[in-house]
């Protein structure tokens, strides 16, 4: 009998095969030797994280090869998929081993990507639907959760489904972007717009949904108003108070203190006095939403740093699965997590007594968590050494995530509330203090927070106080730009922009626009595509994005609805309660109607062609080594602005030897000719070294001389 394990990629096997007495590692696989586990023979092998992608359409049609529109709709009769290349030599071996497989484990990450890239795989291999299949579902890396993982696989049908919707999103995402990007780029050229344009189901209307926020802020007109305040000195210390109404004119303002007898200076009296005390719980387990937004909010680092950040953690098995939308824990977690309390506290350098020792619905639910838990700290406990290793942003984030989970065991933070009315001859001014009683778990996740709102003297009801009154002049304000943190709460919470209320509550269900996996790498396409910019963690629609934007206003591709109705289909196909087919059926005609309607609404959008324009010549990383001009971002690549004009054919890659280069690092190698010693780089054999760049005629090329950047500064 032979048993063959899948994993999704190399880092993960060898995660996996640490559980096992014995194992021997070969080129693509790994012999595995544990009679605990498997009777007979047992291989280990692994992807390389998508061995098997869709075919372009040019595998299909030769017209395809070239954007036309006489040539859409583009609509294979069967989609295919293939192996690129570069992967081929690798899925020769796994294609071999789950040829001759008794029983096949797919031990990919527990998702539906995960399972996607497994069964494609496996269909791509042909291996015989007579194979039993079996699932690997884990939330953890930790060796004991592995091993437990692997006495109790799941049957493989339990998760077909995931595979069907998987598969339904892939194909759907394709087809629409591989007919609406062509069939707006090329309708835009016809009206003088000389760009291309990506056109997809979640990021049209993500873009969408910034450019409403941006033009709002563009089209604001600021009103004046009046704000009527006082500065009140009682008996035991002064505070200040405010009229509750703002007023629109001088003349409102005087005609009011005319009202109410009112000079400058006044005697009044303490009319209403109310306290109450408040307790508040902590906040709920980290979901990666929640993680994403917070670490933006406290260290500026962006959604997709944070789930690499959170990858790598993962793989390190200090923290549970990242990719997850829960904000729950089951009661098992609760019972480990209660038992490691001190090692945690010491771990992460805090003290408290517990106050909460049983589960609380709050944040342990068994019957919310489904696929996956909130994000936890796992039962390996760091040592002072290993926390030391890890990088700023990996410690940041461990300890934020354990200081959450934590929380939950705290006090509550409580506090007192007063709310007071002082009175001027009939007119009221408000104030409202509160004072911290028990800081409780604020003291762990906020321990410099500063007070929310001023503390007030003692007083009494009756009490005399007297005023001296102000009147402030200002105008109202437009809402802020987002930042790229929030970004993903717009993302998932994108049902208070739907205006049809059954479709609001499909998107509350299913948690907005995108997954949790893919939101990240959704506004990573948005920047790479030039469609907006994050500039100080502000994020900034470019006049390609505002083209794109008004050229879809009006249609599904710049709604939420849209992807409302997509994510309940396909949660109900993720249910085995509808077919893939007909979902594809939908979406066939969905395109239909996009390339019937796009040509004459089209027609009736002016475009700024000038500003897109002068926008690609002012903006740029850089300036270009061959021409000057400016260096933009093009995809994979930084290209030179000026390639239509003078012809220029400089790229700069966003990747050198594997390591992905940061718009900073590359800004310093277009300004100066060169960077300082940069981490991350790999040979051709998998091995990591340390080098800079340097520009020659336009090449880049190793400075394996460069000296290193000071830690405090390195940003690569």
């Amino acid at each position: 009998m032979t048993t063959v394990i899948l994993a999704e990629k190399p880092d993960q096997a060898r995660s996996y095969a640490a559980v096992f007495s014995k194992t021997t590692k070969k080129k693509g696989y790994i012999i595995i030797e544990d009679d605990r586990f498997f009777k007979g023979e047992a291989i280990l092998t692994w992807g390389v994280g998508h061995l098997v992608e869709l075919c372009l359409p040019g595998y299909y049609k030769k017209e395809w090869k070239r954007w036309s529109l006489a040539s859409l709709p583009i609509r294979p009769e069967k989609i295919e998929f293939q192996v690129p290349r570069s992967k081929q030599e690798q899925f020769q071996i796994v294609k071999q081993w789950l040829r001759k497989a008794s029983e096949i484990v797919i031990a990919t990450d527990p998702d539906r990507e995960g399972e996607n890239i497994a069964r494609l795989i496996i269909d791509k291999a042909a291996v015989k639907r007579s194979v039993p299949i079996k699932r690997l579902w884990i939330n953890s890396q930790e060796n004991d959760v592995v091993r437990e993982g692997f006495k109790n696989l799941q049957l493989g049908e339990k998760y077909v489904s995931l595979y069907e919707e998987a598969k339904a999103r892939q194909i759907g995402d394709w087809l629409v972007g591989m007919n609406a990007s062509p069939l707006y780029s090329l309708l835009l050229q016809e009206q003088g717009v000389h760009d291309t344009f990506s056109v997809g189901r979640v990021q049209t209307p993500t873009l969408y949904l910034i450019y409403l926020r941006q033009r709002e802020i563009e089209n604001f007109k600021p009103e004046p108003y009046f704000e009527i305040t006082a500065d009140v000195t009682a008996k035991n210390g002064t505070f200040k108070a405010k009229y509750k109404e703002r007023l629109k004119t001088k003349q409102e303002v005087l005609a009011l203190y005319e009202k109410h007898g009112i000079e400058r200076e006044n005697e009044g009296s303490i009319a209403v006095l109310n306290k109450k005390d408040k307790q508040l719980p902590s906040p709920v387990l980290h979901s990666l939403a929640t993680l994403q937004a917070t670490a933006n909010r406290k260290w500026k680092y962006s959604p997709s740093m944070v789930l690499k950040v959170m990858q790598s953690l993962y793989e390190k098995k200090l923290l549970s699965y990242p990719r997850t939308e829960s904000n729950h824990i089951t009661t098992a977690e609760f019972s480990y997590l209660k038992s490691k309390l001190s090692a945690y506290m010491n771990a992460v350098g805090v003290n408290f007594e517990p106050a909460f020792p049983q589960p609380r619905k709050r944040y342990v639910d068994n019957q919310k968590v489904q696929e996956h838990y909130a994000i936890i700290p796992t039962k390996t406990i760091p040592t002072e050494k290993r926390l030391a290793s890890l990088r700023t942003e990996e410690l940041n984030i461990y300890k934020e995530v354990v200081l959450t989970t934590l929380a939950m065991f705290a006090p509550l933070y409580k506090f007192e509330e007063t709310n007071v009315e002082v009175d001027l001859f009939g007119l009221r001014l408000h104030a409202k203090g509160k004072v911290d009683r028990e800081k409780g778990w604020k003291a762990l996740l906020s321990p410099r927070q500063k007070q929310e709102e001023p503390s007030l003297p003692v007083m009494e009801v009756g009490e005399r106080v007297d005023t001296v009154m102000k009147t402030v002049a200002d105008e109202t304000k437009p809402p802020s730009l987002y930042t790229e943190g929030q970004l993903i709460p717009l993302m998932k919470s994108a049902g208070k922009h739907v205006e049809d209320e059954e479709n609001t509550a499909i998107l509350d269900e299913v948690t907005g626009i995108g997954t949790g996996a893919t939101r990240a790498s959704i506004i990573e396409t948005l920047k790479s595509r030039t469609y907006i910019t994050v500039s100080k963690n502000q994020v900034n629609v470019t006049e390609k994005g505002k083209i794109l934007c008004q050229a879809v206003e009006g249609n599904l591709l710049s709604k939420a609805d849209m992807t409302a109705e997509w994510e309940l289909f396909l949660r109900q196909i993720g249910k085995g309660e509808k077919e893939g087919t007909t979902f594809i059926a939908n979406i066939h005609q969905f395109i239909d109607q996009l390339i019937h309607n796009a040509p004459a609404s089209l027609k009736e959008v002016t475009f700024k062609k000038e500003s897109l324009m002068q926008e690609a010549k002012s903006e740029g990383i850089g300036p270009c080594p061959l021409c000057g001009s400016p260096v933009i971002s093009k995809g994979r690549v930084y290209g030179c602005s000026g390639y239509r004009e003078t012809k220029c054919k400089f790229v700069l890659p966003k990747t050198i030897a594997k390591k992905t280069l940061s718009e900073a690092s590359a800004k310093r190698l277009l300004t100066k000719g060169s960077t300082s010693q940069l981490r991350g780089f790999k040979s051709k054999a998998g091995k990591s070294f340390r080098a800079g760049l340097t520009l020659k005629e336009g090449k880049v090329e190793f400075n394996f001389d460069a000296k290193p950047m000071n830690n405090a500064k390195r940003k690569t």
